[in-house]
């Protein structure tokens, strides 16, 4: 029973998380990703470090700090991947941007399966070779088409997929998936707000209509929390459930998400958004 609720909880954590980013990206436009993912990974590293110290997850210190170097290309791809996916998501209805990062998932899959010489069913097969048709088969019937969203999907998916790849290699499986996500917001919040003033980011959120608005400081609060929320209830359904499974799950969640997201979005872009 328990199980069963936690799985709903990371269904709730994820489509609340996609929400709120759609929220600040699209609703409010705030259209700086290093600003907005730095923010987002500092409060991950944040609240990990925290969890940590209270002894909530483990995270092996002597671990961590020996592959510190070695994951820096993985937290490259992770900081590539965040940053194109949230200029992305910012032009992409959410619906479009699910289908596109399931092709990602397939093209990733089917490359570890190729370098590993694994066998891949017929049904399976034919499972991911229509989730790339449906993939290829957005730009031409999206009505809205965005050349600039398509461009930042690729980017953020070939990011996505890499890291997909960089996760399964022999060095990298030495760490767990929270210890790969801690490196990761380290790594983040140094880049990210390092390249602030150079991506002229921080000078233009200055001019930002909704800068001092509550909307804005509750949506970006939020976004940070429930990134971490997500991650660490993710992590917690993945010990409990097989990888079929689990798959199964994250598959009916993004349906779900991408069928509420047409409701309240629509409904939302219709709305004058005050401050």
């Amino acid at each position: 029973m328990w199980l069963k609720g936690l799985s709903l909880c990371l269904s709730l954590f994820f489509i609340a998380s996609w929400f709120t980013n759609k929220y600040v990206l699209s609703v409010l436009m705030f259209t700086y990703p290093t600003l907005f993912q730095g923010w987002q990974t500092f409060v991950g590293s944040l609240l990990l470090q925290i969890a940590w110290k209270l002894g909530w997850v483990e995270i092996r210190s002597h671990v961590l700090w020996s592959a510190k170097l070695s994951w820096f290309p993985g937290a490259l791809l992770f900081v590539g991947s965040i940053y194109a996916g949230s200029r992305a998501l910012s032009k992409l209805p959410i619906p479009f941007f699910l289908v596109l990062q399931n092709a990602s998932e397939v093209i990733a899959s089917i490359f570890l399966k190729i370098t590993r010489k694994e066998k891949l069913s017929f049904t399976k097969l034919l499972s991911m070779l229509m989730t790339l048709l449906a993939g290829a088969s957005l730009p031409f019937n999206d009505l809205r088409f965005d050349p600039g969203g398509y461009f930042w999907a690729v980017i953020h998916f070939a990011c996505a997929g890499g890291y997909k790849v960089f996760q399964k290699l022999p060095k990298s499986c030495s760490l767990s998936e929270l210890e790969q996500q801690y490196l990761n917001y380290l790594y983040s919040v140094v880049l990210l707000i390092s390249a602030a003033h150079p991506a002229g980011d921080a000078l233009g959120a200055l001019d930002f209509p909704f800068l001092y608005s509550y909307r804005f400081h509750s949506g970006c609060c939020a976004s940070g929390i429930l990134g971490v929320a997500l991650l660490l209830v993710s992590v917690k359904v993945k010990s409990y459930l097989s990888t079929e499974r689990y798959g199964v799950w994250t598959l009916f969640t993004k349906v779900l998400a991408a069928c509420l997201s047409l409701v309240v979005f629509e409904t939302l872009m219709n709305v004058p958004t005050s401050f």
